[in-house]
């Protein structure tokens, strides 16, 4: 089976928990997957369910970090709420010994790590259906009036041929947000500036997304040196046109979808149309 998240070198703080040690009441770890800024990510057993399954929890040194806690316990009412074939299922949230979510294992791989280990770069036709599922769940979630505002390769799971949405962690309804919200390089400008935030910012997203497919680069990159500066705010993304000979309808979608003023982005009904007719 193939990790549902990416595998990381190194890690910083203190160390995760060791396998065959009990995650919460009746889930064992079977290994250590992935540790964010916040979050550590295993692979269990569910005793209950005879099967595996992932479990989510704040790292050690976050534990404590009510705000931490919290968006794992809305992550997880969100999750159990939403029902739909491209976004992955939460099981139930654990409160003691410490803030547990469990998910569904999926068998495929992070679009990341397709980006990262193919020696081809991904078939048009292939990424265009990644996209046709990827506008599914953001019309969904939007029709829940929930922004995602996290999409990103690393949060998308190709498994047999469906695409699973990940990580609800900073989702949120529609409003003014909290400037920086999200990844550094995904991140649309009004997330970036602390502006209001529209389902806009995720059509960003799904244009973040499509880029880096094509492409095997970041639309933007992340200034390591400068705090609080983001190169979405200072210039507007390259065309695809640039890295890979694709259709002009392509090339033309993805630009509108990375439009510095939200005003002027398509919906996200108008790039699922778009798709459709590069499908």
């Amino acid at each position: 089976m193939t990790d549902h998240t990416d595998r990381e070198e190194t890690l910083e703080g203190p160390p995760p928990l060791g396998a065959g040690e009990a995650i919460a009441p009746g889930y064992g770890i079977i290994t250590h997957l992935h540790r964010s800024n916040n979050f550590d990510v295993y692979d269990a057993w569910s005793e209950e369910r005879a099967c595996r399954c992932i479990a989510k929890v704040p790292c050690p040194d976050r534990v404590d970090d009510p705000t931490v806690s919290q968006r794992l316990f809305r992550e997880g009412r969100l999750l159990k709420k939403l029902t739909h074939p491209h976004i992955v299922r939460a099981y139930e949230t654990i409160r003691d010994p410490r803030p547990t979510l469990i998910l569904e294992t999926l068998t495929g791989e992070t679009l990341q790590h397709m980006i990262e280990t193919r020696q081809r770069r991904l078939p048009l036709k292939g990424i265009v259906h990644l996209g046709l599922h990827l506008c599914s769940a953001v019309h969904y979630l939007h029709r829940h009036e929930i922004l995602h505002l996290d999409l990103k390769p690393s949060n998308i799971v190709s498994e047999h041929g469906l695409a699973k949405l990940l990580d609800l962690s900073i989702a949120r309804r529609p409003g003014r947000g909290e400037k920086g919200m999200g990844t550094l390089e995904y991140m649309s400008p009004e997330q970036a500036s602390g502006a209001i935030l529209g389902t806009a910012a995720d059509v960003w997203g799904i244009g973040a997304v499509l880029f880096e497919a094509t492409t095997d680069e970041v639309p933007f990159d992340a200034y390591d040196d400068e705090e609080g500066r983001y190169e979405q705010l200072e210039r507007r993304a390259e065309p695809v046109r640039l890295y890979r000979r694709v259709p002009a309808a392509f090339n033309d979608l993805v630009d509108s979808c990375l439009a510095p003023d939200p005003a002027l982005r398509p919906t996200v009904d108008e790039v699922a149309r778009s798709l459709t007719t590069l499908a």
